[in-house]
């Protein structure tokens, strides 16, 4: 062969192996194929890769995770084998024809990762998508948003919850998306700390500490959960809740995918919003979940309420008193409040309202979609065991929220707290009508103000002779002075 020719061979196979290199897609294991330590796979816009990698103090441990990229590289967002590291670089991920990926430490032969699912397409792949997700699916089909996956990682996290990630419940799949804490920065197996969503009554999250809960995020209320009703969706942040009998979850999202953003529960216990910050190069705790006392879950007992800006944390609702006063006297208020007039199920119990609350936990409540306001109070006022109620979606003013236990885990929060309804005994309420022209308005009861038995007491002197106003149809009406000044008409129930 001439030497020319020689050449030209060469050439042509040289050029041929580079052409494969350049254009093989490096966002996909395809399969049979098998990823081994020191090899990647990257999302098209190098958002995330997929590979193995050791953390910092354990560096004899490798993880397979997905990491991010082009920017706040190295941070990692989601581990395969985070209970069983692999020794050394001897871990390789194999895309099985059945659509199982499989994690194998090739010095031991042994399987210490896999997925759960099965699939019978017959082109199966693997694929990293750019919003962090790694997904088991049919490489010929066309849907453009991926929903058709035999295993994705969004259904399984960690510590991380990515922007797009459903977290909640999905009944035809079986699947229920929690995360959990790493022990420590170097190492990735499960922590003590716990955020899931519990569906007893109406469904709300939580964060656990092992068996204890640490914090209540709360429910849904149509804006926002109640315990965190000033954190609404904005012009960039989205957040969307679903319900229905295929799924219920949240998902958060941000229209300026540019934005780096994570919900990340710490191995400290601290759950918020972290912002990458491009000028800091480092990461942001944007709004961190369980900031201040008040946060703590139960602190101030039953019917107690918790507000930060007190220079005493627990107080008891309107109507109630401390169960143990030589408790609270020392701060220690998990005893709660007892009301100071027990119900007896009167015909003239009634309502008093409470406003700028985060609402109690709903483990033993009932809720209904369609009921009105007032169909709500209808129904908790014909059943003796309904403690309080509650509009349930504020956003449209619709659904009803029942309570049916004594109520926990409630904080004052001021401007955007929600309105709840609590149930008292007819010798606690009067319904108070500030005068005008000489006449009683005629007025939905739910509009009115309420004020303990206590307060009206002084402000009518004890309901004197000489305070009453005058008597009709209404009963006796008397004229009372609060504290602030303000003159108004009492009539007791």
């Amino acid at each position: 062969m001439e030497p020319f020719s020689i050449f030209l061979l060469c050439f042509t196979f040289s050029f041929h192996t580079l052409f494969m290199i350049t254009t093989m897609a490096v966002d996909i294991i395809f399969m049979n194929q098998t990823i081994r330590d020191g090899q990647t796979i990257v999302s098209p816009q190098q958002s995330f890769e997929l590979g193995f990698f050791s953390l910092r103090n354990a560096s004899e441990n490798r993880y397979l995770g997905i990491r991010y990229k082009r920017l706040a590289t190295g941070t990692v967002a989601w581990v395969a084998n985070r209970e069983t590291p692999i020794r050394n670089k001897t871990g390789e991920l194999t895309l099985r024809p059945d659509g199982v990926l499989a994690l194998r430490d090739s010095t031991t032969d042994t399987i210490v990762w896999y997925t759960n699912t099965k699939g019978n397409a017959p082109n199966l792949v693997a694929r990293l998508l750019d919003t962090g997700n790694l997904v088991v699916i049919d490489n010929d089909d066309d849907n453009e948003r991926r929903e058709n996956y035999i295993w994705q990682s969004f259904d399984h996290p960690g510590d991380t919850i990515l922007p797009g990630m459903k977290f909640g419940w999905n009944f035809k799949r079986g699947i229920v998306t929690n995360i959990t804490s790493w022990k420590s920065g170097d190492d990735p197996s499960r922590g003590p700390f716990i955020g899931y969503m519990n569906l007893d009554g109406l469904p709300q999250f939580y964060q656990n500490n092992g068996d204890l809960i640490q914090y209540r995020l709360g429910s849904w209320n149509g804006h926002a959960f109640t315990a965190r009703p000033g954190v609404i969706p904005s012009s960039i942040y989205k957040l969307e809740y679903v319900s229905n009998e295929r799924e219920i979850y949240i998902k958060f999202d941000y229209t300026n995918g540019s934005v780096l953003n994570r919900l990340t529960v710490t191995p400290s216990g601290i759950t918020g919003r972290f912002t990458w910050v491009n000028r800091t190069q480092g990461w942001f705790l944007f709004s961190p979940f369980n900031a201040d006392t008040c946060e703590r879950y139960a602190l101030c007992g039953v019917y107690g309420t918790c507000d930060s800006t007190q220079s005493t944390t627990c107080g008891c609702m309107e109507g109630f008193a401390p169960k143990s006063r030589a408790q609270w006297d020392i701060s220690d208020w998990t005893s709660g409040c007892q009301r100071e007039v027990a119900l007896d199920c009167g015909v003239k119990e009634g309502f008093r309202k409470y406003r700028f609350m985060k609402l109690p936990d709903t483990r033993r409540s009932w809720y209904d979609t369609n009921m009105t306001i007032e169909q709500c109070n209808t129904k908790c006022r014909n059943e003796c065991n309904c403690t309080a109620y509650a509009a349930l979606d504020i956003k449209y003013g619709t659904g009803c929220l029942l309570w049916y236990e004594e109520l926990i885990d409630m904080r004052v929060i001021p401007k955007y707290g929600q309105d709840i309804y609590i149930r008292m005994a007819a010798s606690e309420l009067a319904l108070v009508f500030v005068e005008k022209h000489g006449t009683i308005a005629d007025k939905d009861v739910l509009d009115l103000p309420l004020f303990s038995l206590s307060t009206l007491v002084v402000a009518t002197n004890n309901f004197s002779i000489n305070n009453k106003l005058g008597q009709g149809g209404f009963g006796p009406v008397y004229k009372g002075i609060l504290k602030d000044g303000q003159e108004v008409a009492v009539k007791r129930l």
